[in-house]
């Protein structure tokens, strides 16, 4: 199972490393659409326009983007109400448009060509809190859904994040206790019942996780259902601070 997982790991880098090898031989093309840019890597003017990307002000636990000018460390009332398991999260652009495309396209039709790009607009919205982390842990997949996809989208960006920091790259730290319904055909509550219990540390590793800072990465975070009990399960095993970095996240939550 090891070797499997570890040949799994280079064959989604090598997609990654090949794929930027065809900027070589072919005209760069929008990450999106495919139009015509000036330079690899890039969004046209049109798909750029229908990204959303996040930036300041926003609430300093859950990342929510603030429609109206905020002091700096302010928070939204919904973590104000009811704060959440983690300590911080923070998004790069809003899941909607072509940010939305971007990712469906990069988890389900193969595209991990794309991955660079996207850890780079990750990591610049994550920066301060890639900067605290002493390890980077993606939120795992369950085995079959790993089958099936291939690859795991969020240890593709956690790798590359990890990449940009001295933090430690944990890729095999949680792993999902049991198989889950899909969250996105689920409403807010159900979410919550869904991956209750869903992810644990990985046995005889727990030692890793005390005292330690843990950066956790995603594609989404839409009602933090998943992020909240990946954050359970590291501090049960003793880390001091979780915090979560996504491609996207919802403008508001589902009911």
């Amino acid at each position: 199972m090891r070797s499997g997982r570890r040949r799994g790991r280079l064959t989604a880098l090598a997609r990654v490393v090949a794929a930027g090898s065809i900027d070589l031989v072919l005209p760069p093309a929008c990450l999106a659409c495919y139009a015509p840019v000036a330079e690899a890597g890039a969004l046209c003017a049109d798909c750029w326009s229908r990204v959303s990307f996040i930036g300041s002000p926003c609430c300093a636990r859950c990342g929510l983007p603030f429609e109206i000018e905020a002091a700096t460390g302010a928070v939204c009332g919904a973590c104000t109400r009811a704060p959440p398991v983690y300590d911080r999260a923070r998004a790069a652009f809003l899941y909607e448009g072509a940010g939305r495309e971007l990712i469906l396209a990069f988890k389900m039709a193969d595209r991990s060509w794309v991955a660079p790009r996207l850890a780079a607009w990750l990591h610049r919205a994550a920066a301060p809190l890639l900067a605290d982390a002493d390890l980077v842990v993606p939120v795992p997949l369950h085995r079959w859904r790993l089958l099936v996809r291939r690859f795991n989208q969020a240890a593709v960006l956690a790798q590359l994040m990890a990449g940009r920091s001295e933090a430690q790259l944990a890729p095999d730290l949680l792993v999902r206790t049991r198989r889950t319904a899909l969250q996105s055909r689920l409403s807010r509550s159900e979410r919550r019942r869904n991956v209750r219990g869903a992810f644990a540390v990985r046995r005889g590793r727990a030692p890793l996780v005390a005292d330690r800072r843990i950066l956790l990465v995603d594609d989404v975070l839409t009602t933090g259902a998943t992020a909240s009990a990946c954050a359970r399960a590291l501090r049960k095993a003793g880390a001091v601070r979780v915090d979560v970095a996504t491609l996207a996240r919802a403008g508001r939550d589902p009911p």
